[in-house]
């Protein structure tokens, strides 16, 4: 079983126990449609790919995610949200690409984490830095593996490498979940930090029911 899939299984785990509540509110899903998510990608990925000329499209590891990153960008609340959520994802598609091919070392050998975990990890820290909430975070996360994985193909097809692209293939699928679950966990512990110090800073409000035994002590 790949990373992606034990995450989700994680993942599906924390959503049937009632555990992440909070952060599906924040993204507009119920417990059910997460539940119902979650099995339609990893069962997805079992189905053979679409193959369109040189690209094959996973459904599990690319149709279902891209799909949820549309859905939550037509509920994102407003345009401002939508553009930052898009900028971000570009962004973190090409600081991924620019990372995977001019930082880390050629032979995959050469390091001790696998260089799909690493451009993971690395999406998800740019993808809760560029996208803020938890919606903006997951469509960066995801949506900029992939991207980086376009790239990656257009520069090899520009240098005479004939190589398909494979959307959503195994260890793209496994950056990807990587990088949209840490932005979201980033989104969600950091917000809910931020949201108890706020809680904590202000001021009890006085309350405006007079009380005649106090006001008569005085």
């Amino acid at each position: 079983m790949s990373v992606g899939m034990v995450l989700l299984t994680v993942v599906a785990v924390l959503v049937f126990f009632g555990v992440a509540q909070r952060v599906l509110d924040k993204m507009y899903l119920s417990d059910r449609a997460a539940l119902i998510l979650i099995a339609l990608m990893f069962f997805g990925t079992l189905i053979p790919n679409i193959t369109l000329g040189s690209v094959q499209i996973s459904i599990g590891g690319a149709v279902i995610p891209v799909g949820v990153c549309v859905y939550l960008l037509i509920r994102a609340g407003t345009w401002k949200e939508r553009i930052r959520a898009v900028l971000g994802a570009l962004v973190t598609g090409g600081v991924v690409f620019a990372v995977s091919a001019y930082l880390l070392p050629d032979e995959p050998e050469a390091i001790i984490i696998d260089p799909m975990y690493i451009n993971g990890i690395i999406g998800g820290l740019i993808a809760y830095a560029l996208g803020r909430s938890r919606r903006g975070a997951f469509i960066c996360g995801v949506l900029g593996v992939m991207i980086a994985d376009v790239i990656v193909f257009i520069v090899n097809a520009a240098n005479g490498v004939s190589q398909p692209l494979v959307l959503g293939g195994a260890g793209v699928f496994d950056a990807a979940m990587v990088s949209g679950l840490i932005g979201v966990v980033l989104a969600e512990l950091i917000g809910e930090i931020v949201e108890r110090i706020a809680r904590g800073n202000e001021r009890p409000a006085h309350s405006p029911i007079q009380n005649p035994v106090r006001d008569k002590e005085k």
